[in-house]
């Protein structure tokens, strides 16, 4: 099989052995349809790739080729969205563990599928932010990840304030009536508006950069007791005389959820009790099929750009020279 790899920061082609089932009873062999370039994140990994060989890629959808002896919820044929390195990779043919992969209806478009790891990393954000009905929450950064999380909030019922420094990312939640803004200026005016000057329940810090401005400026827009979540590439910067005066909650949101980077929960498939753990990264992608199943949400906009799998090395290199600003781009596989 064929495998999309970064290696001396260029991205390249190589080929490899198809994954075996061999000793994994509860894996799936999956042949994929579409992986997702998560631009973020895949152009840090690219510019860290120096004298070194690394995969890319952790968001895709497949049909299933082989399941193991264990599996009992897919059979062959079957759709599945799957999210998670090192067993989802722009890869030809994923071996993914139960844990990360969930059923796709029939009614579900496979391209939107494919965002099942952004939609799961987006969902346990929010999860993180720990929100109640009808609390405001802020939004700052709307790339792919920001724009999900906004509209999965609103689905929410959660009252949403979103900003970006970048016009046409705001006008993409204008088209859906969100409150979005590019000047700090005016969302500082609709967060004392929205909230009677209280300040905002929340605010999820969704950009890049590691150092942001931003940092040291959010905290001025929540509440007394309100909450920072770090969902973006950020250093946790903050003023702490601020915190201290707001008494302000500081929480970092790691990738999918709970069972993220635990070898017993993916590399050996065992899942955590569903009593205990209710929201584990793999039924957090789930949750994602679920909300586009019923069109809670439209995701449409974020996948208008498909590229097919032999020109993906060329489209690396446009967003990596900024000649690109798309939010994201889906990988084809014949």
């Amino acid at each position: 099989m064929r495998r999309i790899v970064a290696h001396n920061k260029k991205v390249e082609i190589i080929n490899d052995e198809i994954p075996s089932l061999d000793g994994k009873p509860s894996y799936v062999l999956v042949k994929t349809k579409y992986s997702v370039i998560s631009p973020g994140t895949e152009l840090t990994i690219l510019a860290n790739s120096e004298n070194k060989q690394v995969h890319l890629g952790y968001s895709a959808m497949g049909e299933v080729v082989e399941c193991g002896s264990e599996i009992t919820d897919v059979k062959t044929g079957d759709l599945v969205a799957c999210y998670g390195a090192p067993y989802v990779h722009h890869d030809e043919y994923l071996l993914v563990p139960k844990t990360l992969y969930a059923k796709i209806p029939e009614s579900v478009d496979p391209k939107e599928a494919a965002l099942g790891g952004l939609g799961a990393i987006a969902i346990h954000a929010l999860r993180i932010a720990n929100l109640q009905f009808g609390e405001t929450v802020v939004i700052v950064g709307l790339g792919v990840l920001g724009q999900l999380i906004a509209k999965i909030a609103n689905t929410a019922a959660y009252n949403v304030i979103a900003y970006d420094l970048s016009k046409s990312r705001v006008d993409m939640l204008k088209e859906e009536n969100f409150k979005s803004f590019s000047s700090v200026e005016e969302m500082e005016e609709a967060i004392r508006n929205e909230t009677n000057s209280h300040g905002a329940d929340a605010v999820l810090l969704c950009t890049g950069g590691k150092r942001s401005p931003l940092t040291q400026h959010c905290l001025k827009w929540i509440r007394t007791k309100g909450k920072a979540v770090i969902v973006g590439d950020i250093e946790p910067d903050f003023p702490r005389d601020l915190m201290f005066a707001k008494e302000a909650e500081l929480r970092i949101s790691r990738a999918g959820g709970p069972g993220r980077y635990d070898s017993v929960y993916e590399k050996e498939a065992i899942d955590y009790p569903y009593e205990f753990v209710r929201w584990t990264e793999g039924r957090n992608v789930a949750e994602y099929i679920r909300l586009i199943a019923e069109k809670r949400i439209d995701v449409s906009p974020f996948i208008t750009e498909t590229v097919e799998f032999e020109d993906a090395p060329q489209e690396f290199e446009k967003l990596l020279e900024k000649e690109s600003t798309t939010l994201t781009k889906l990988i084809h596989y014949k």
